[in-house]
């Protein structure tokens, strides 16, 4: 197993996100913005790593979770930067500063309310496939 590509692919993930022409003026951060992040922001989260070395080489399947957070009323505003950060991940060609990213899928999302109905929270989960 290795753990090595990992900050490289989140700087990877953050690089194809903040050049998206769909998220243009949308914030993307790894922790929540000082004063709980008012507005509407991608937050890049947690991650699950789980070995896939093989006698060729290491690697690694790392399950990442994106969310978009918005203080907007309703889902839509949410859901539009939800689409666009599906569309800047699935099956991206991302290029790591080490390692290489052998695939990157979309694998589920879950909408939630937040703050009794005056945030929303939507988790984007993928599944990257590095070898290292």
């Amino acid at each position: 197993m290795s753990y090595g590509s990992a900050a490289a692919l989140q700087a990877a993930v953050y690089a194809q996100l903040t050049s998206a022409a769909a998220l243009a003026g949308v914030l993307v951060v790894d922790a929540v913005p000082t004063g709980s992040g008012a507005g509407t922001f991608v937050l890049i989260g947690p991650e699950e790593v789980i070995d896939q070395a093989d006698k060729t080489g290491g690697g690694a399947e790392h399950r990442l979770v994106v969310s978009v957070i918005s203080d907007a009323t309703g889902f839509a505003a949410a859901k539009a930067v939800a689409v666009a950060v599906s569309d800047a991940l699935d099956d991206a060609s991302l290029v790591l500063t080490r390692g290489r990213l052998v695939s990157l899928r979309f694998l589920r999302a879950r909408a939630q309310r937040l703050d009794a109905g005056g945030a929303r929270r939507i988790d984007l989960s993928f599944r990257a496939r590095l070898e290292d």
